[in-house]
């Protein structure tokens, strides 16, 4: 019972020891998450969420729409049920046909149409802002958006890789320059850091410095490509340039660190961001979630588990058990080894069975025979008296001293014993009082 008792106590202080870890674990500052998500509702250093909300007020509009859709379905209207949603994948369009006279149905698959081909489902000028690390896009998503801009509308994209097909299209080429240095938290201004200024005079305002790692792309137009450059660094290579694509433009910026939180809050590096946006004229805007966060609704069973790090890995680490349980489970188990028991000593056993048949049978000369030799035996091996006489006075003395039993004692046993030896019969009296006398030697000679 006290066992059990102790057993709870130490169960209770697990238990308590594991509600103050689980507290301290849930007051304890979430660090700071520097990944470059770009996201309109990520208030994180690298999240979009003070821009947009600025955005009405940069632009001059309050028709801001966030898009959650590819820019092909966006813009012609054609839903993702009849489409491949994947950016960077070609769709084709899937037709279905009946022959009531033979009752058979046809189905074929042709690539889509060019989206020159397909009239835009909303005639009214717009822009569209892409702002991300990387500008994903498939051959439709390409044609529509120059079909957009030919039509007298403006692209935004801030990206710092462009999907090949679509840069192609625009004339334009990327370069990564081997900038050194890094940044660290609450210092932007470093010795590696990287100056971007504006052409325009009039935007001398929106000149500033960003880490190096933040400003590390540059745009080189092909030989007999129109544009302008907007903004350079401070050796004169492009980083922000405006492409005119029919009656509209397409505007590349290659930092889009310069969007996020981070440097959009900081007062020095503000101006670079709200000057690059003056270029788009004041009317209705799309805004692209659909690059960084899917369409919407998406209803993945494991988007909660992947949302937040602890977590997802809890959730690799049960994978990993699992997988561990099964290759160890696989093996060829072995066979339960079975719990042998001593074999009982029988020696006593069959002298007791063998007792009991001399006493049933009366025979008590037998049993007094058998104790007498083991009396014989226990002096050979204990007082190395091999072959004793009993009649002779010193080996009774020699006797009494080694065994340190007094001389009447030994004189009682030896009497008794030669009793046992020359009687023709014995009864239970005499029997049980050699047995006694033996015994009490015995005891006595221990000492």
């Amino acid at each position: 019972m006290r066992h059990v008792t102790t057993f709870r106590l130490y169960l209770l202080g697990l238990a308590l020891l594991f509600g103050v870890y689980v507290l301290v674990e849930s007051h304890r500052p979430k660090p700071l998450d520097w990944t470059p998500t770009y996201i309109n509702t990520d208030k994180i250093p690298y999240g979009t969420y003070a821009l947009f909300d600025q955005l009405p007020r940069l632009l001059g509009t309050d028709s801001i729409e966030v898009v959650r859709l590819p820019p092909y379905n966006q813009l012609t209207g054609v839903s993702l049920d009849d489409s491949d949603a994947q950016p960077g994948q070609s769709r084709a369009v899937v037709e279905t046909s009946r022959n009531d006279s033979t009752g058979t149905t046809t189905t074929t698959t042709r690539e889509a149409p060019a989206a020159e081909a397909l009239p835009l489902r909303d005639d009214r000028q717009a822009n569209y802002l892409f702002i991300n690390n990387v500008f994903a896009n498939n051959v439709l998503d390409g044609r529509v958006l120059l079909a957009l801009a030919r039509r007298g509308n403006a692209v935004f994209i801030t990206a710092e890789d462009l999907n090949g097909a679509f840069r192609d299209s625009l004339g334009v080429q990327v370069e990564r320059l081997a900038l050194r240095g890094h940044s660290t938290p609450g210092k932007l201004l470093r010795p590696d850091s990287v100056e971007l200024r504006f052409t325009n005079p009039a935007l001398a305002a929106g000149r500033c410095w960003l880490p190096g790692p933040a400003a590390d792309y540059r745009f080189v137009l092909k030989s007999g490509r129109a544009g302008r450059t907007l903004a350079t660094d401070a050796k004169g290579r492009a980083v922000y340039v405006e492409l005119p694509v029919g009656r509209g433009h397409v505007y590349l910026c290659a930092v889009p660190a310069a969007f996020s939180n981070r440097y959009f809050l900081q007062p020095r590096t503000r101006p670079f961001a709200v000057a690059a946006l003056r270029y788009l004229p004041a009317r209705r805007t799309f805004w692209d979630e659909y690059q960084k966060q899917g369409p919407a609704g998406e209803q993945s069973l494991l988007r909660v588990l992947m949302a937040h790090e602890p977590l997802r890995l809890a959730y690799y680490l049960t994978l990993a058990g699992a997988v561990l349980f099964m290759i160890m489970g696989a093996r060829r188990r072995q066979r339960i080894i079975p719990t042998i028991n001593p074999l009982p000593n029988t020696t006593l056993l069959f002298t007791r069975t063998v007792a009991g048949l001399y006493r049933q049978g009366r025979s008590h000369g037998l049993i007094a025979d058998k104790k007498v030799s083991l009396f014989l035996d226990y002096l050979r091996t204990r007082f190395q008296e091999p072959s004793p006489d009993f009649g002779d006075e010193q080996f009774r003395e020699r006797l009494s001293q080694k065994s340190g039993v007094p001389r009447p004692r030994v004189d009682e046993l030896l009497r008794l014993v030669n009793f046992a030896r020359t009687a023709p019969q014995m009864t239970d009296a005499q029997l049980l009082q050699l047995s006694t006398a033996v015994n009490d030697f015995k005891r006595e000679a221990r000492r």
